[in-house]
């Protein structure tokens, strides 16, 4: 039974939180209250049995538990006990939980912590830790920022949509383009964790991936945009790589040595329909320009086959559209791969200069490999030492451990 509550945990713990924030209008109630209903599911499934709608009990559950809290707090505070009679009238109809309903409250709950009096870094926070479940580590490490201060910008933000009374709903359609940026770029960092975890012991959380493909097809159907369009393609495009990136053991496998069989070919006959879709509006933007590099590593029969310098040209536009040291490093390698691994690693080594991307894990890996290609093997060592040092990730871990014991037996 507590496997199956772990089980269900894991699968409907954000959509029956989304639903409580909904309900209750306060994040940290509804936390409680989903906490507390998972507590109560632990003491009364055992004997009593799983509910026949599991989603609708743990919601009802969670409501009255947040009712009681509010009573019990209440001699302390009057007001709260006003809150607490409202929700507890016996007139407020019973909590709609059918599936319509709860993607509608996800989305509700998504553009509420991408509200524009929210700090941008703290609509991005705030919405993979409640939205996606993400802990405050996981979204500092995506962020290269640390834990204490993410906790900061996600107790701030959750003050200000109460300070300010910011709505739970979906924007209306006029205001949703401003919007759309925050919350692209969320989905974005969600599936990136789940395509390519930041810790643990799995290099793929397929939960979060699937979570985020889930998340563009919806916001794709409410807003047809083609960035919207463009990262759903860049998603999928990448997911239909996800069995052959790890062994049966699940060992990391790099790109050039995938097994493409394994790869979706349903996926990528998708991603590929919507990055010409995206393309042809000639209105796209960053997301798009990345789907159409992963739509030429998909098509490609083999690393050998793919047309490179198709793809070096695709950076170069997009370092011109959205400019980071992360599509510099991108593109770095792209070019040792077409021009050789002397060239890349002139570019990266101008990159590393800078300083930017020296706590960057692939970075020092990426410069450790084509060093190790090259002959230069004391400086691969050194590198694939600074990429291990900076890694937390086991499969990547044993990777770089593998090819250390390779260059340096013993």
């Amino acid at each position: 039974m507590s496997g199956q509550i772990e089980q269900l945990y894991r699968n409907e713990s954000r959509r029956v939180l989304a639903t409580l924030i909904r309900l209750l209008g306060d994040f940290d109630l509804a936390e409680e209250a989903l906490q507390d209903a998972f507590t109560a599911a632990v003491e009364r499934w055992p004997a009593d049995g799983v509910p026949k709608n599991p989603r609708a009990w743990l919601v009802s559950t969670g409501r009255h538990k947040a009712i009681d809290t509010l009573r019990r707090r209440a001699r302390f505070d009057a007001s709260l006990g006003a809150v607490a009679d409202r929700l507890g009238d016996g007139i407020t109809p019973p909590p709609q939980t059918d599936d319509d309903t709860v993607e509608d409250d996800r989305l509700r709950l998504i553009f509420t912590c991408c509200h524009p009096a929210l700090p941008a870094d703290a609509q991005v926070a705030l919405t993979l830790r409640e939205v996606c479940g993400l802990t405050t580590e996981e979204i500092a490490r995506a962020f290269l920022t640390p834990a204490s201060t993410l906790a900061q910008r996600i107790v701030r933000a959750k003050a200000k949509i109460k300070a300010a009374g910011i709505p739970y709903q979906i924007p209306s359609r006029s205001d949703l383009p401003e919007r759309l940026a925050s919350v692209l770029h969320v989905i974005y960092l969600v599936f990136n964790e789940g395509y390519s975890a930041s810790s643990g012991e799995s290099l793929t959380r397929h939960d979060l991936s699937a979570e985020a493909v889930r998340l563009g097809r919806l916001l794709a159907e409410l807003l047809p945009e083609p960035e919207v369009t463009g990262l759903l393609a860049l998603m999928l495009l990448h997911e239909a790589r996800r069995r052959s990136r790890t062994t049966t053991d699940g060992e990391l496998v790099l790109l050039g040595d995938q097994d493409r069989t394994l790869w979706n070919r349903e996926q990528i006959t998708e991603g590929v329909a919507l990055v010409e879709r995206a393309l042809r509006s000639r209105n796209f933007g960053p997301y798009t320009l990345q789907a159409a590099i992963a739509a030429i590593h998909a098509e490609a029969a083999s690393a050998a086959e793919t047309d490179w310098d198709e793809i070096v040209g695709l950076y170069d536009v997009l370092l011109r559209a959205d400019p980071s040291p992360v599509v510099e490093l991108n593109r770095a390698v792209a070019v040792a791969m077409r021009d050789g691994p002397e060239a890349g690693l002139v570019l990266i080594d101008e990159l590393l200069g800078r300083g930017e991307l020296a706590q960057y894990t692939l970075a020092h890996s990426a410069r450790a490999e084509l060093c190790r290609r090259i002959g230069r093997i004391d400086q691969a060592i050194g590198s694939y030492q600074r990429a291990l040092n900076l890694t937390s990730q086991e499969p990547q871990r044993r990777f770089i451990e593998q090819r250390l014991a390779e260059l340096h037996p013993g």
